[in-house]
């Protein structure tokens, strides 16, 4: 069946470099869906598009708080043809592998060529505007940080390596009354082979966004550790309500830092240059978090990785904290 006859489009929600995102309506069950559309006549776009699908594709069991993929599409003119696991090793999909490995055009380049991920529907839209046009709330915070933890350490169980978690990122659902977080965008993502614990493969492409980026991603050698690190980037700014102004598209963003000056230098980057410096949390207000809180967001912000909580570790931790338990006053 065509995309075209099985999807109405709605309006478009998201652009950027990676491709634009849509909101659509399934036509046979009128259930609203988001459709990202990625052009493949350009490699870089196939190599995200290939890295998503394969992250997402390689799950065995869905989990509340991860995205779900229900089917990826691809157009070769006006011909659609969905590829995934019943498709196996289909003539198209070894073309896109093709594309990806050799940097060579996916077709013709006068005629369309996209893929379609078909995804489930967030009406909240992601975590960053979300918790940026709300009050601050310690007991949706520490909701939303308990079931973050559940995601990371789920998609580390199952191999997956993130690589670009920022709250921009995640996206949050109200399907049934109380918010639910979902981590998107996994273009930048690795699956893991082999059956060992998802922390001993080592990485050293550096990628992600600076701010959130762990101090040995910026060195080049890294592990799933890294999430963990960007994961305390997030808490952090999240209780605190931190943030600063992306250059590029003068968004407000959630996210810590250090100040050089009138420059801001990512926490990563500045803890590379300086292994030694001690981090002031919390930054604002004492009030404003426990100490085991405190101590939980050094131990996800630590230089060395060995030191550093895994994922697996966070996920229990992070439900023995006091902060959200019981009704705070929050500091602005």
């Amino acid at each position: 069946m065509a995309t075209e006859a099985k999807y109405s489009i709605v309006r478009e929600v998201g652009r950027g470099s990676y491709g634009v995102v849509y909101e659509a309506v399934a036509n046979q069950t009128k259930r609203k869906v988001a459709v990202k559309r990625m052009h493949c006549n350009v490699p870089e776009n196939v190599e995200l598009a290939l890295q998503e699908f394969w992250a997402l594709q390689s799950i065995q069991r869905q989990h509340e708080n991860v995205i779900q993929l229900e089917e990826c599409v691809l157009q070769n003119g006006r011909v659609f043809q969905p590829i995934g696991e019943r498709c196996g090793k289909s003539d198209s999909h070894l073309l896109l592998v093709e594309t990806c490995l050799k940097g060579r055009s996916c077709m013709d380049p006068r005629s369309a060529c996209f893929l379609w991920f078909v995804m489930e529907f967030c009406d909240g839209g992601n975590m960053n505007e979300y918790l940026l046009s709300r009050s601050p709330d310690a007991r949706l915070n520490c909701s939303f940080m308990r079931q973050l933890s559940s995601a990371v350490a789920f998609l580390h169980r199952n191999h997956i390596v993130h690589r670009d978690l920022k709250a921009d990122n995640i996206l949050v659902a109200h399907s049934r009354g109380s918010p639910i977080v979902k981590v998107a965008d996994f273009g930048l993502s690795k699956v893991c082979q082999g059956k060992g614990n998802v922390n001993q493969h080592c990485f050293s492409s550096a990628c992600g966004s600076s701010f959130y980026m762990a101090p040995e991603v910026w060195e080049g050698h890294y592990t799933a550790k890294a999430d963990i690190f960007a994961l305390g980037i997030i808490f952090w700014a999240m209780v605190e309500r931190i943030t600063f102004r992306d250059g590029d598209t003068e968004k407000e963003l959630l996210g810590t830092y250090i100040c050089q000056g009138k420059e801001l230098i990512p926490l990563g980057e500045a803890l590379l240059e300086n292994p030694t410096m001690k981090l002031q949390i919390p930054l604002k207000n004492k009030k404003s978090m426990p100490e085991d809180l405190c101590k939980l967001l050094h131990d996800m912000l630590a230089f060395n990785p060995k030191e550093r909580l895994d994922a697996f570790q966070l996920e229990v931790q992070i439900r023995q904290i006091s902060y959200g338990k019981k009704r705070q006053r929050s500091s602005s």
